[in-house]
């Protein structure tokens, strides 16, 4: 059986769609079978990031519900082997759904690939618990910022409630500039105060910026920071020792992180 991990933030904003987008596509680079879903009923772009809008003839509101079969909402990527993609709705909200039927659909992508990557709405409503509602393992984008945190500590305790005890945490867009400034708390700070084992730590780049504007994902571009980042972070779900990225953070955040790992 496939692992199903669930990409979550405490609020919108944090770059969680394009983390679930680039980790979904690392992933695929390495040879592992990858859907990648996205679950954010009635306010998809998951599929403009991918670059696959024009490719949506169904959702998984169709597959749940039996309008359609898994397969005809299931989209090849055609520029990534290995990579699929199914959208949701683009003008319904997260309606009462029969939990039976969204059980059976996260079972065949569990049976079917070796990695599903789940794009959680933002928030802790409905949605977000059919987006949580089958997976293994938890991923929170956060930003270096007081509120965001605070939002990605209630999410964490949410998918504890749910079972869930596999989380880690990416802290995304940090800028060390900001942090020496004091506008973006250090990431010393951001490790105290989530308590939850760091996936990875993603820099602010430009570059990440014009592959999106392209209809491109970072990790195919070989001058983004982030996309190294993120193909890091893939590497590490696979169970490879790969150390933090350092772009200029202090050597104390280091240390944390790996004392952090060296707990799991």
């Amino acid at each position: 059986m496939g692992k199903i991990i669930v990409i979550a933030s405490g609020k919108g904003g944090t770059g969680k769609t394009t983390a679930a987008a680039n980790l979904a596509a690392a992933l695929a680079l390495r040879g592992k079978l990858t859907a990648v879903v996205d679950m954010d009923m009635g306010l998809r772009n998951l599929d403009i990031v991918l670059g696959l809008e024009s490719s949506i003839a169904y959702d998984i509101s169709d597959v749940i519900e039996g309008a359609c079969v898994f397969d005809e909402a299931l989209i090849k990527d055609t520029r990534c082997d290995n990579l699929y993609f199914m959208p949701s709705p683009q003008t319904r909200g997260s309606s009462a759904f029969d939990d039976d039927a969204v059980k059976k659909v996260w079972e065949q992508f569990a049976s079917r690939f070796e990695y599903c990557i789940v794009d959680a709405p933002a928030g802790l409503d409905g949605g977000f618990l059919y987006a949580a509602a089958r997976a293994d393992s938890a991923i929170i984008v956060t930003l270096p910022f007081l509120t965001a945190l605070r939002d990605a500590d209630r999410t964490v305790s949410v998918l504890e409630d749910m079972g869930i005890s596999d989380i880690r945490v990416v802290i995304n867009r940090v800028r060390a500039d900001m942090i020496d400034k004091g506008i973006m708390m250090n990431m010393d700070d951001c490790v105290d105060m989530i308590q939850i084992p760091v996936l990875g730590i993603i820099p602010d780049d430009e570059e990440l910026m014009i592959s999106s504007l392209r209809g491109e994902l970072a990790v195919s571009n070989e001058n983004s920071v982030a996309g190294k980042a993120f193909l890091n972070i893939a590497a590490r779900i696979l169970g490879e020792e790969v150390p933090i990225i350092d772009f200029d953070v202090k050597e104390g955040l280091l240390k944390k992180i790996g004392r952090i790992f060296g707990k799991r």
